[in-house]
């Protein structure tokens, strides 16, 4: 049959057909917002690069948890901005870390009601800024940087985090943590492992949330944006060394990888939608070039569409409200 017996228009006819035949569905389960607490803050303070997202105090991260619990968003992932930093990164490992103390105000206060998430790599940190230990000449030293990602998830996992994410690209971190969870008696704790991690130029406004000191790049250790088969190869591995879920970051200008890794794995794959995704739309929604709540949802859809079934978002919470609004 063809032309005028086929007419797929007929699908598209009203709203309510529309519904009927959606073949990709966001749920508010699914979205998970980063959040940032930064040390020292008595009040929270505005990102200028990430218009509406704060460094929050640990008062009003405690908050702004809550009401994300509320609009039905399914966790949060949360990282640390200390006040002083040095080569080791000690803050992160420090049980009395910003990072780590406001794990336990944010379990204390909501529990199992969500997911409690943590970022588990040194860049935050570090005074250069690297997501490791560096070698005498200037490089990342990977196996020196497991010993220290092994004691940062057990002070996490200790400050009731139920899910750490090892997001420093090094090889056989996640092995390395899931033995020291283990051997620690956190043998519940999951692990989200940051398994496909580009050296993307989208990050630039995260940097400015977490006051990184990084200068150069992290191309020795993150992935290069021209391969698809390393991303396999990675995720593969994180899985045999026990990742329970696997990432892809960044989520839009790596949709085809996200597609590829969903088809090729039995674990849930989640996609972060990193701070540049949020900043460009937000800039072009805030000249008139764009509608900001289509575009919003139609790059969420997108993602889900590839095949995450967990959307990292600082849009969240306000995704979260619009969707049930749309049910």
């Amino acid at each position: 049959m063809s032309y005028p017996d086929i007419r797929p228009r007929r699908l598209r006819r009203t709203p309510a057909i529309r519904r009927l035949v959606t073949e990709t569905r966001l749920a508010p389960a699914e979205l998970v917002l980063p959040m940032f607490v930064k040390e020292g803050l008595a009040e929270p303070r505005p990102i200028a690069t990430l218009p509406g997202v704060l460094q929050h105090s640990r008062d009003s991260l405690r908050k702004a948890a809550v009401e994300a619990v509320q609009a039905g968003v399914g966790g949060i992932m949360l990282f640390g901005v200390p006040a002083t930093r040095d080569e080791r990164g000690s803050g992160g490992v420090d049980p009395d870390g910003i990072l780590n103390v406001a794990l336990r105000d944010l379990h204390a206060e909501l529990g199992d009601s969500t997911v409690l998430m943590s970022d588990l790599c040194l860049d935050e940190f570090t005074s250069h800024g690297h997501c490791g230990l560096l070698a005498p000449d200037g490089s990342v030293d990977n196996d020196a940087t497991l010993a220290a990602y092994a004691e940062m998830a057990v002070a996490q996992a200790a400050a009731g985090v139920h899910m750490v994410g090892p997001s420093g690209m090094m090889d056989g971190q996640v092995g390395v943590v899931r033995r020291a969870l283990d051997a620690a008696g956190y043998r519940d704790t999951s692990i989200l492992a940051y398994a496909v991690k580009y050296a993307s130029a989208f990050y630039g406004p995260f940097r400015d949330a977490v006051e990184s000191a990084l200068e150069g790049d992290r191309k020795s250790y993150q992935q290069d944006p021209a391969n698809l088969r390393e991303s396999l190869r990675e995720v593969q591995l994180d899985i045999a060394e026990g990742a329970d879920l696997v990432m892809v970051k960044p989520a839009l200008p790596y949709l085809d990888v996200l597609a590829a890794i969903r088809d090729s794995v039995d674990v849930p794959v989640a996609a972060y939608q990193v701070s540049g995704e949020y900043a460009m739309v937000e800039a072009a929604a805030a000249n008139g070039w764009v509608d900001r709540d289509r575009a919003i949802m139609e790059s969420l859809t997108s993602i889900r569409r590839a095949g995450a079934q967990i959307i990292l978002s600082y849009w969240a919470v306000e995704a979260a409200k619009m969707l049930r609004e749309s049910y």
